[in-house]
């Protein structure tokens, strides 16, 4: 498939989120992303008002549904998200519903391996599940936390290509890359480009980035279109 590059939009607000949203796709991003900050903050309301904006973008609903999974996908589905996230952590049961809703209701179902204690067979379980995407994740608090105790934070790249490897489905990695490693994921195997915190969000106060933001994401759009063709599947 050929790259996709994905905003995420980890604001509280949505002025701001329709504000990113307006310079990220004048800079040529894919798909919009309702961060979770902003569906915590405005729930369906943020996804109505980006789909009020932007008709025809797909938008992804990030949930990080745990529990009710069919009912979570169904009522961002008639928001106008076009696809859902749910955890690895939840129970096989809401997985499934969640894959259920995703089949109800047209909707493309990622599933993110946050959390999990071996990150590429969370990433399995959730491909054999039924999710059509997998996010490979190391989350903020993550991260931040260990660093802090003086070991090294673990990054995405750790284990992409053993992620890429074990699941037949596009695969997204998130949390703590550098610009330049997120342009780089295509190369790896992981055709969906998703930026956000800290690349275009100020992770610790979930505010638009200063500096000149569109221009950063206009180049960044361009290098990850030129890449080609990304195959998709185990190996």
């Amino acid at each position: 498939m050929k790259p996709i590059v994905q905003i995420s939009l980890d604001v509280t607000d949505i002025a701001e989120a329709i504000e990113l949203a307006e310079v990220a796709m004048r800079a040529g991003v894919d798909w919009l992303e309702a961060g979770t900050p902003l569906i915590i903050a405005e729930g369906m309301n943020g996804v109505r008002a980006l789909r009020e904006r932007f008709p025809d973008t797909p938008i992804v609903a990030d949930l990080k549904t745990m529990d009710g999974g069919w009912l979570e996908a169904k009522l961002m589905g008639e928001a106008g998200a076009t696809h859902v996230v749910v955890m690895s952590q939840a129970h096989d049961e809401t997985i499934k519903c969640v894959v259920k809703a995703g089949e109800d209701f047209g909707l493309g179902v990622m599933g993110d391996n946050l959390g999990s204690a071996d990150m590429v067979d969370g990433a399995k379980r959730l491909a054999d599940l039924g999710c059509g995407f997998v996010i490979h994740h190391i989350g903020y608090d993550e991260r931040n936390g260990i660093a802090a105790s003086g070991r090294r934070a673990p990054n995405p790249m750790d284990q992409l290509r053993e992620v890429v490897a074990a699941v037949p489905v596009p695969v997204q990695a998130v949390g703590g890359l550098t610009i330049e490693q997120a342009i780089e994921t295509p190369k790896h195997g992981a055709p969906l480009v998703v930026l956000g915190a800290p690349l275009t969000i100020d992770a610790d106060s979930f505010q638009t980035a200063a500096g000149d933001v569109e221009g950063a994401l206009t180049q960044i759009c361009e290098q990850v279109h030129a890449y080609g063709d990304v195959a998709i599947g185990a190996k």
